[in-house]
């Protein structure tokens, strides 16, 4: 396959085809992302962000009202795969949609790391993750997820085997 370094970049149209479908995939046919309520916010290389809504299914202290620990790093974890992806997506410009999205079919968490800084408190959470390092076989990143008021909750470091 072509690299982008040989290719012509992708047309707008053929990017917003991979963007919805990236879309889709993450919210609609990745189950448990639709089970946390993750919605993806930006799919761009360098600002990869999703949101999950505060309900009473994702409690996990009932006295307090504070967001699952799971909801936290499964969220962390599914936006750090989303910016590999994003990441994979931009070293191969000259592939259709259906190429770059079959790529993804090999994608999987192998390393996470989350630390939890604060009880998770908040109506909605932002969740943003940044490819540290994409090599051949494997992705890492780095990711965070803040409250509705900007306030850091936890930060986590993903490792993904991309090949």
């Amino acid at each position: 396959m072509t690299s982008s370094a040989s290719a012509a970049p992708r047309g707008p149209d053929e990017q917003g085809r991979l963007d919805a479908a990236m879309i889709d995939l993450f919210e609609r046919r990745i189950t448990f992302n639709t089970v946390l309520g993750l919605t993806i916010l930006s799919v761009r290389p360098g600002d990869v962000r999703g949101r999950v809504v505060m309900r009473p299914e994702l409690v996990g202290h009932y006295a307090y009202g504070r967001l699952h620990g799971g909801v936290i790093s499964a969220t962390l974890d599914a936006m750090g795969g989303l910016a590999v992806m994003v990441g994979i997506a931009e070293r191969h410009l000259a592939e259709t949609t259906e190429q770059v999205m079959h790529r993804f079919m090999r994608l999987g968490t192998i390393d996470l790391r989350i630390d939890y800084l604060r009880p998770g408190i908040g109506q909605h959470f932002v969740a943003h993750a940044d490819v540290t390092r994409l090599g051949g076989r494997l992705g890492s990143t780095q990711m965070r997820l803040v409250n509705d008021e900007g306030t850091l909750i936890a930060t986590g470091a993903g490792a993904y085997i991309v090949a």
